[in-house]
C-alpha cells in the first residue's frame, strides 16, 4: 500500500480531501506563535493526528464510540498500520482515546482531553473559539499569570528587567501588524513566566498564546493609536511593579492587563452587533 509522502504536495492533498481550509481558518496567527498555527508545515503522522483530533473535537466521534476500525483508518490515509498506530497513541497520550484488546480505540470523555496540549488547542483553535472557551481561557490566564508577575517581583534579575523593558519598548513602536504586535505580546507574557523562576509557569505558554490569538482575532490594540498606548502603559506598569518587587502591584498589574483585553475584545463585539 502507498504511504503518503510527507511533502508539500501531498500535505495540500490531505487537507483539501478532508475539507480542512487553512486559507479559511477562523483567525489570524501570528507568525511565530509556532506551536498554534496550522499552516505550518506537518508530517503525514501529525496531519492525520490533527484531522482526527479536529474531529473528535467537533463530535464527528463522540465520547464512548469506537473509532473506526484501523483498516478503513488506514485505507482513508493511505498510509501503513506503523504510522496509523502511531497516531492512535498520539491521540491516547493526548486524552482523546483508548485503545482496548477485543473493543478497538474508544473516544474518552472530554474531562480526560488535555487543553493544556499545545496540538489541542491549535485543533480547538481551528474550529473556532466560542464564548464559552475564551471565557476558560481568560479564567486560567487570571488563575495563573498574576501569580506569575509576582514571583517574578520576588525573584527577578536585571537581566530580567532589561528583557522585559525591551519588549514594552517594541510593543510601543509604530508600524505593527496585528501579527507583529502579537508576537512581542506573547514575547512579553513568556518572559514574565522565566522572571518568576518556576518552570511549571513556563509551561502554560500554550494556553497564552491560544488566548492572544484568540483575542487579536477579534481586535488588536494596533488597530487604534488610544489603545495600543493604553496596552504599551498596562504591560509597562507589570515592569515597573517587578522592578520595585512589589508583588501585590505586580499582580494587580498583571490582572489589568487581562482584563483590559476582554474589554477591549467585548467592545468590539457590541460595536459589531450594533452594525447588524
Amino acid at each position: 500500500m502507498r504511504s503518503i509522502v510527507a511533502d508539500t504536495a501531498s500535505q495540500r492533498r490531505i487537507c483539501h480531501n478532508e475539507k480542512i481550509s487553512h486559507a479559511k481558518s477562523v483567525m489570524p496567527r501570528p507568525q511565530r506563535l509556532n506551536r498554534l498555527t496550522t499552516d505550518r508545515a506537518m508530517s503525514s503522522h501529525d496531519q492525520i493526528a490533527a484531522i482526527l483530533g479536529t474531529e473528535i473535537l467537533k463530535g464527528v466521534h463522540r465520547a464512548g464510540d469506537n473509532m473506526p476500525p484501523e483498516p478503513d483508518l488506514i485505507k482513508r490515509f493511505q498510509v501503513s498500520r506503523t504510522v496509523m498506530r502511531e497516531v492512535t497513541k498520539t491521540l491516547a497520550a493526548k486524552g482523546f482515546v483508548v485503545s482496548k484488546t477485543k473493543v478497538g480505540t474508544r473516544v474518552r470523555d472530554p474531562v480526560h482531553w488535555n487543553f493544556f496540549d499545545a496540538d489541542v488547542l491549535a485543533w480547538r483553535v481551528r474550529i473556532g473559539l466560542d464564548d464559552e472557551f475564551m471565557r476558560s481561557l481568560t479564567e486560567i490566564r487570571r488563575a495563573l499569570e498574576p501569580a506569575a508577575a509576582a514571583l517574578a517581583a520576588q525573584r527577578r534579575t536585571n537581566a530580567d528587567l532589561a528583557r522585559l523593558r525591551r519588549h514594552v519598548s517594541e510593543m510601543a513602536r509604530s508600524g505593527h501588524t496585528r501579527r507583529s504586535f502579537a508576537e512581542t505580546d506573547l514575547a512579553f507574557h513568556l518572559a514574565i513566566g522565566v522572571a518568576s523562576g518556576n518552570p511549571l509557569m513556563r509551561s502554560v505558554a500554550s494556553v497564552i498564546e491560544a488566548a492572544l490569538v484568540a483575542s487579536f482575532s477579534y481586535s488588536s490594540p494596533v488597530d487604534d493609536a488610544e489603545n495600543q498606548d493604553i496596552t504599551v502603559q498596562s504591560h509597562a506598569a507589570i515592569v515597573n511593579a517587578i522592578e520595585a518587587r512589589d508583588a501585590h502591584a505586580a499582580a494587580d498589574a498583571m490582572l489589568e492587563v487581562i482584563d483590559v483585553g476582554v474589554r477591549r475584545i467585548d467592545a468590539t463585539k457590541k460595536k459589531r452587533g450594533a452594525k447588524r
